[in-house]
């Protein structure tokens, strides 16, 4: 269990360290000598350009908000849990001779398991959010770039 929290905890930082660099716009070096005001016309055409091809608005993405966290995300999880091991428990607390005993743990127990599968579900809607976002904007900067490149400019 602890190998596997670790490898999530590792992918969502590797995800918002890189986030950064994949979402910034690509730089263009205007290698035909191009004026300053011809690349800022030209940038503007090919962002639009790109926008058109990919369906992709980089505003837009840089605006989507995480997926929602906190107290309300994953109750389902808790309650679930806190109910299977509460029938759990009372069946060994039958058996061993205290059913609402037995209940109680299991609930307790459940409602943990419950937790933890909540906090898990959260981290990995939060990489697949990361992880659509990256890929859009990569779509995205592959038209921009495109463009850029056949109106004579060396991207980076």
């Amino acid at each position: 269990m602890n190998a596997l929290r670790i490898y999530h905890i590792s992918a969502i930082a590797a995800l918002l360290c890189c986030q950064a660099l994949a979402q910034a716009q690509p730089v263009a070096y205007p290698a035909k000598g191009q004026s300053a005001q011809k690349q800022q016309q030209d940038e503007g055409q090919c962002a639009s350009w790109a926008k058109s091809k990919t369906g992709i608005d980089p505003t837009a993405v840089a605006a989507t908000p995480p997926p929602p966290s906190g107290p309300a995300v994953g109750g389902g999880e808790r309650v679930g849990g806190a109910a299977r091991g509460a029938a759990g428990g009372a069946v060994i607390g039958a058996i061993a001779g205290d059913a609402g005993k037995g209940a109680a743990v299991g609930a307790v127990a459940g409602t943990m398991g419950g937790g933890m599968r909540a906090r898990q579900n959260q981290r990995n809607a939060q990489a697949n959010a990361e992880a659509q976002k990256q890929n859009a904007m990569g779509a995205w900067n592959q038209a921009y770039s495109a463009c850029m490149s056949g109106r004579g400019y060396t991207m980076h």
